[in-house]
């Protein structure tokens, strides 16, 4: 079975064939950190997170580069704001925290690595610079912008003809640019006070002056990056200049997917992405979920009620590429589904690990449906990534498990009992599937990294005053059965730090 994906730039589903038959380069355009993340985001998450471990389970390396956009005018709008920051980087450093916390309470992969605009200036104005050496860009009262007429593939990514494309970018750029439809690679001055207004949550007073944003010294001018350019410097430059897949939210196909490739592909002559995969809008009475239209619900928030596996469960029981809608209804189904794959394994677990269960019986249909279950799981997650029927597939392993003990639990009759192999196989099933999932039947996922940050902290305040009392053995005692758990505790002068398990 070959592992086929829907390429948006071709519009077709097609073999996916990497460049380097090991490896993996994948891109995910990550958050712009202006508001909490909610669960529009999360879904995006999870679906990559799903892609990655898949392709990790068909035996790629996958070097998997996530971006935070901490250099916005939404991010500026928010200085001042319920003690967020005063200033553009206080503020992305409060929600990059907020970010990083939520993605380990759902149970993420870590990226190789999460780079930032704000450390990526440099290569920035770099790719610039040869934009206009090479003729596809041009500076404009210190401003720079990409000459769309310039690339004659403009267009190919969103099936647009360059004559019907409206102007980008905001109106004050309009007397600039060459071409309405030109975009910004980089902006003289500072952030736009209408902007930053634009974005100002309702009823705050923020008082005085606009808030100012960062700007940087350019050949052209001192001023800021565009927001396209920056996902082409950053994902080039922890990647290649050719990536195998670049992922992102349906709502971004037009205009900044659409614009990462001219500038990327007119800079170094090389397709840019070979598979591009778009995730669909998440739904909430019919609109999409988003910061701007405030009809979200953040990621910590629903981790707190409903727990890991839960909203795992629900956000991979929709394909990548389907519209998905939230609702109570749709999570119950989640948390029914949830329950019903935890029940199995539990019940598997206490009936392999029960006198019951004989190294005699042997139930050739719980083994093979079993078996059925991991081929169709298989056959799902090579279809695009197909998480809806992959998680059908763990259910039937489910069913089968409560078919088999309700089969083999009558009294009295000849060759009752377990049938341990069958059940071995049918729980090792659900932990390795299910962990491509994301989720977790061994208790391994807490769903909230900040519970246990906290409960460590705890700990750890109790060792100090062990300490502080001279009772170095109960210290140490505690210390041993943190590391026992997987938490490394480091005693520096200025006291001690920790480090959770990957997963935590």
């Amino acid at each position: 079975m070959t592992l086929h994906v829907t390429n948006t730039l071709t519009g077709e589903k097609e073999p996916f064939e990497p460049q380097d038959p090991e490896n993996v380069l994948l891109y995910y355009c990550g958050l712009t950190v202006s508001d909490p993340p909610h669960l529009g985001h999360a879904r995006s998450w999870v679906h990559v997170d799903v892609m990655h471990r898949w392709l990790e389970h068909l035996s790629y390396d996958v070097r998997h580069v996530e971006n935070f956009t901490d250099v916005n005018e939404k991010i500026v709008a928010r200085v001042g704001e319920d003690d967020l920051g005063e200033s553009e980087g206080d503020v992305a450093e409060t929600y990059i925290q907020r970010t990083i916390d939520d993605m380990r309470s759902l149970n993420l992969l870590r990226a190789e690595v999460y780079p930032r605009v704000s450390e990526h200036v440099p290569e920035i104005i770099d790719l610039v610079e040869t934009l206009i050496e090479k003729g596809y860009a041009y500076e404009s009262n210190g401003s720079v912008y990409f000459d769309v007429s310039s690339f004659d593939e403009y267009g190919k990514l969103s099936n647009q003809e360059l004559d019907e494309i409206e102007s980008q970018g905001d109106p004050d750029e309009r007397t600039e640019k060459r071409n309405p439809a030109d975009f910004a690679l980089w902006k003289a001055g500072g952030v736009d006070p209408d902007a930053v207004e634009e974005h100002r949550h309702e009823g705050v007073d923020h008082g005085g002056d606009p808030p100012e944003g960062l700007t940087w010294e350019s050949p052209w001018s001192e001023g800021r990056p565009g927001w396209h350019i920056e996902c082409s410097a950053m994902s080039m430059t922890h990647l290649d200049e050719t990536l195998d897949v670049h992922v992102g939210g349906r709502d971004l196909v037009f205009p900044h997917h659409e614009n990462e490739i001219a500038q990327s592909e007119a800079a170094t002559d090389r397709q840019f992405a070979n598979y591009w995969l778009h995730c669909e809008l998440f739904q909430m009475d019919e609109e999409k979920m988003s910061s701007s239209l405030g009809n979200f619900v953040t990621v910590d928030e629903a981790i707190d009620r409903w727990g890991t596996n839960v909203m795992r469960t629900f956000l991979t029981a929709g394909s990548y590429n389907s519209k998905q809608l939230y609702s109570d209804e749709t999570i119950a189904e989640a948390q029914e589904r949830w329950e019903q794959l935890e029940r199995g394994y539990e019940a598997a677990v206490d009936a392999l690990d029960s006198p019951a269960a004989s190294s005699k019986v042997a139930d050739e249909s719980l083994r093979d449906e079993v078996d059925g279950a991991r081929e169709a799981f298989a056959t799902a997650m090579n279809d695009d990534f197909n998480t809806r029927e992959a998680q059908s597939a763990l259910l039937s392993v489910s069913t089968a498990i409560n078919r088999h003990l309700e089969e083999s639990s009558g009294d009295g009759d000849e060759g009752a009992g377990y049938d341990y192999r069958g059940l071995r196989q049918a729980v090792e099933t659900l932990e390795e599937l299910g962990r491509i999932l994301g989720l977790s039947f061994t208790g391994e996922t807490t769903g909230s990294a900040e519970l246990a940050g906290d409960v460590v902290d705890l700990v750890l305040d109790v060792r100090e005053r062990e300490r502080e009392a001279g009772n170095y053995e109960r210290a140490d005692e505690l210390r041993d059965e943190l590391e026992a758990l997987g938490i490394e505790v480091q005693d520096t002068d200025d006291g001690s730090t920790y480090r959770l398990p990957s997963g935590e």
